[in-house]
């Protein structure tokens, strides 16, 4: 029976473990978690350029705002394929607070 199973069950058993193996399982929890976190770091360094109606969506905001914000600079569109797009790093960053 695999642990997951042990564990789901709430079946209460003890386990003798080499220091080797629990070693190893250490070693492959780091590891995955680190692959985990290198994932997350370079998705979020991964920039995206959402559209004037979806930045609009995403900050609950009208587009007259979206107008308003580029006018006094606080969060201006680019051109992008001849189409106004926002940078997804400047929508964080007014999600979270910043200026």
């Amino acid at each position: 029976m695999e642990l997951a199973n042990l564990i789901q069950h709430g079946t209460n058993v003890s386990i003798t473990v080499s220091l080797s193996d629990l070693y190893d399982f250490g070693n492959v929890l780091i590891q995955k978690t680190k692959r985990e976190l290198e994932q997350a770091v370079i998705s979020d360094k991964s920039e995206t350029y959402p559209s004037p109606d979806q930045v609009a969506k995403i900050l609950d905001v009208d587009k007259s705002t979206l107008f308003r914000w580029n006018k006094k600079g606080y969060l201006c569109p680019i051109e992008v394929g001849g189409k106004r797009r926002y940078r997804m790093s400047d929508i964080r960053r007014i999600l979270e607070g910043g200026r």
